[in-house]
């Protein structure tokens, strides 16, 4: 008897490249190891720089995440800090060609791109190339609403915004968006720079000529703004999230507790929500005036804290006391869902907002730039998670005092207190959704599953 040959099904190979930076590196992997781990047939290359690829090389990640590389568009971070908008245009004009480059090289075809929605070259790279594409924001999907409707807010006269006459005001009509005091929509919006402002709105409007488009965010946190996106749009929009490294929370072997950093075994002798985890993120700062008024606030707080410093740790360890620890670096999530902390300082970039909610600990809201404005709201107002430590964006002398800060960080810390009983008891139920996103059957991995299923059938309608 004839054997009859049986046709492999094709190998689903995604590539997945992140805009050069943290906040967008860090949820684009996340993404990539939720997605690998979905089907052992899917295999994902992960495109960095080559200075990217020596910060994250030896980080885990599944076997089918292989790392691939293109040259560096500036020599150094160093080099983003100190120009901004020339780092900005060398993603928009030296990547593409390299990467189109890597895509030809790669074995096995590709069969479907994530890249980062604010890579404006990589939509119409793909569609050139006949490979679908999935346009992947990082930041939150109200925030990605509210740029979608930019017009709207020229046809209602709150655009160009003067904070000091407008700032009060409130915008009630974007569709997912709640209401919201202009003095709380994203900087980009009330700040000087246009240049900035027009690329954002440019990489919203080339999303509709995508094939998807995914948020880091989970669907229980913003169902509001993802329904109001997918009656806009005729593709896909899923959110995939929470993209944090929650599947890094496993439990720990006593060769692996042995070998934790010191910060870890110093919160393990702390009481239960005692400590204070203070990170100010890793771009942009304070001045250096209200640096020092923070720093004296927590210290006459008498709180316990955990201080996440760029910089001379030393000095500022000298001027905190010893009430608590200063560190350059830790492993955020795990530190946030140790038992030991009550509470989260934050300067409420995306990342660190949706950590917050996977670990179910309430924030301190001290917001600079871009989107962190309205992801303080949101923690506040919308989530209950949360207070403001700097209450009235954009206006002139605006510094918080050593003496309010000593006050709100000594009552955000009480835990007897009935209102921080309730902030932490909505704080748990963030948790408690952000769990059941990424749980199996959970709205995350549905999402997940339904984009492999769907460029896989494309896979295999092009190879006939």
């Amino acid at each position: 008897m004839g054997s009859i040959k049986m046709e492999e099904s094709p190998v689903c190979h995604v590539v997945a490249m992140p805009y050069p930076g943290r906040g967008h590196v860090n949820p684009m992997m996340n993404l990539c190891t939720m997605l690998a781990s979905r089907k052992p047939d899917v295999i994902v290359s992960f495109v960095v720089t080559e200075e990217w690829l020596g910060f994250i090389k030896s980080e885990r990640k599944p076997d089918n995440v292989r790392f691939a590389t293109i040259p560096n568009v500036i020599p150094s971070e160093l080099e983003r800090a100190k120009d901004f908008p020339g780092f900005m245009n060398a993603v928009s004009t030296k990547m593409e060609a390299p990467f189109e480059e890597l895509l030809d090289r790669l074995e096995p075809p590709v069969t479907a791109i994530i890249a980062d929605t604010k890579l404006v070259w990589s939509i119409g790279l793909a569609n050139r190339k006949n490979i679908p594409i999935a346009s992947l924001w990082p930041m939150p999907a109200t925030v990605y609403s509210l740029l979608y409707h930019f017009d709207m807010l020229k046809e209602k006269g709150h655009f160009p915004i003067d904070i000091s006459e407008m700032g009060d005001e409130i915008v009630d009509y974007i569709p997912g968006l709640a209401p919201t005091q202009i003095r709380d929509l994203p900087t980009v919006l009330h700040g000087q720079d246009l240049k900035l402002l027009e690329r954002a709105l440019t990489t919203v409007r080339l999303v509709s000529t995508a094939q998807y488009l995914m948020f880091t965010t989970a669907y229980e946190l913003e169902p509001e703004a993802v329904d109001a996106l997918r009656s806009k749009y005729n593709i896909p929009v899923l959110p995939v999230g929470p993209s944090v490294p929650f599947f890094k929370l496993t439990a720990t072997t006593a060769t692996a507790a042995a070998a934790d950093p010191d910060y870890f075994k110093w919160l393990d002798c702390q009481p239960d929500a005692s400590v204070l985890y203070i990170s100010q993120g890793s771009f942009l700062s304070v001045s250096n005036n209200q640096m020092d008024e923070i720093v004296a606030g927590i210290k006459n707080s008498g709180v316990t804290y955990l201080w996440v410093a760029r910089g001379d740790t030393s000095n500022l360890k000298d001027r905190l006391g010893d009430k608590g620890m200063v560190v350059p670096w830790v492993d955020q999530l795990k530190v946030l869902c140790h038992p030991a902390i009550g509470g989260f300082w934050s300067h409420c970039g995306w990342n660190s907002s949706l950590e917050a909610a996977f670990s179910g600990v309430p924030v301190l809201t001290y917001p600079i730039f871009w989107d962190q404005v309205p992801n303080s709201k949101r923690i506040v107002e919308e989530w209950k998670s949360g207070w403001r430590v700097r209450k009235k964006i954009g206006l002139e002398n605006s510094l918080v005092s050593r003496e309010e800060i000593s006050e709100l960080v000594r009552k955000f810390m009480n835990g007897e207190d009935d209102e921080i009983k309730d902030m932490r008891k909505k704080a748990k139920g963030l948790r408690e959704a952000c769990l059941k996103a990424v749980a199996p059957g959970g709205s995350s991995q549905l999402n997940l599953d339904a984009f492999i299923e769907h460029v896989s059938k494309l896979q295999v309608n092009n190879r006939k």
